[in-house]
């Protein structure tokens, strides 16, 4: 067997996703059945100061020889940097994807893409016209659990897919102390759609936009309800109808994709095992239900009109239990379990390894029509960040 292909990291930002991705790259590979790969984390940068680079490298205990910087500029003129993950708010994300690809270097780029759909396909026209990788760090998608429900649906298990019903939401009710925190900051593109929202939509276009359906691809036509949050005016529950033209008896296939800024309660019912699902994927024989968190699920069920039910867990690999090792990401991790973010890094390293340009599971012309669908949730409510988030000008 050939030596596994080093894949060399450098990673934008140092915050909590961040140190979530770092950590779970110094995972070993062969924990998760990976042989062909391996990463190490070779250079992070902070864009305010080299000592918080440095600390966060001491707190990800990353290899001895990763370098710390205090700009972003210095990282991408480092020649040892494979690829980069970018981690910055999603206002950030188009300029600072666009400086990576400037500068030649491989991008993975933090979901929410972009902001709009048109910074979306300026990215893609440069990632193109370079010949470089560019993907949205959608991790959700590159999970087994995710080829599971994608394969079963393929199979038709459950007949072709009639209508997908999604809700993801995050649990800050009553959390905000001020106006500025990322999630309601219209500076920084707050709001639950492009933070939570796109988990319900990614569900929804796992099951109704595959590759290997039958039916030809069709745009969906949205339709879709807004509650602002007051104080700053951002998303604070958005609920989206969604139909999908198709030749079929039954006509055209529908999708519900939710999410909230205050509603979860994940975390109270998974604790107590009262847990319902999240995503539910129903057809004519039966339906494929998926247990939350929608963003990292680790529990599946399959109930057939004929009386089958498939109950599977999925557990997230890692060191394994009495390593003493904690992603930490969260509050959701057991001991030894990894948070899930390496297999989409497996997926960017075997597309350097390939020469692929973009994800095995989300392409960049997916990418890009989820951005536009969220342009028009957004214009639908009158929902627009400052021009400085919106601008595609550097």
């Amino acid at each position: 067997m050939k030596d596994p292909l080093k894949i060399r990291w450098g990673i934008l930002a140092t915050g909590g996703i961040a140190s979530a991705f770092a950590k779970d790259l110094s995972i070993d590979p062969r924990t998760r059945g990976v042989e062909d790969i391996e990463h190490e984390l070779i250079a992070v940068a902070s864009s305010t100061s080299k000592t918080k680079a440095t600390a966060f490298l001491q707190s990800c205990d990353a290899p001895s020889r990763a370098k710390a910087y205090g700009n972003y500029a210095d990282l991408l003129e480092d020649p040892e940097v494979d690829i980069v993950y970018i981690a910055t708010p999603h206002s950030h994300h188009y300029r600072n994807a666009m400086q990576c690809l400037r500068a030649g270097k491989n991008v993975l780029c933090e979901k929410a893409f972009t902001v709009n759909a048109l910074q979306a396909q300026i990215l893609v026209k440069e990632a193109r016209s370079r010949d470089l990788l560019l993907m949205e760090g959608m991790w959700t998608r590159y999970f087994p659990l995710s080829g599971y429900v994608r394969e079963n649906i393929s199979r038709g298990r459950i007949g072709d897919v009639d209508r997908v019903i999604a809700e993801h939401s995050l649990s800050y009710a009553g959390l905000f102390s001020d106006d500025k925190h990322i999630m309601i900051n219209p500076d920084l593109a707050g709001g639950i759609l492009l933070d939570g929202g796109i988990y319900s939509l990614t569900w929804v276009f796992q099951a109704l936009w595959r590759k290997d359906s039958h039916h030809p691809k069709q745009q969906p036509i949205v339709k879709s309800e807004m509650a602002k949050y007051g104080p700053t005016g951002v998303d604070g529950m958005t609920t989206v109808l969604l139909e999908f033209p198709r030749a079929s008896p039954f006509g055209n296939a529908h999708a519900v994709a939710a999410t909230s800024l205050g509603l979860s309660n994940d975390a109270v019912a998974i604790a107590n095992d009262v847990a319902v699902p999240c995503i539910r994927i129903q057809g004519q024989l039966g339906e494929i239900q998926i247990f939350p968190p929608a963003y990292r699920p680790t529990r599946t069920r399959i109930v057939l009109k004929d009386g089958t039910v498939e109950d599977k867990n999925w557990p997230q690999p890692g060191p394994g239990v009495g390593s003493g090792w904690f992603n930490g990401y969260g509050g959701v991790h057991s001991e030894g379990e990894g948070h899930g973010l390496f297999w989409e890094a497996d997926d960017a390293g075997r597309a350097l390894k390939e020469g692929r340009k973009e994800g095995s599971q989300l392409g960049l012309d997916e990418s890009v029509l989820i951005m536009e669908i969220m342009d028009e949730i957004r214009a639908a409510a009158g929902l627009r960040y400052p021009d400085a988030v919106e601008t595609t000008d550097l």
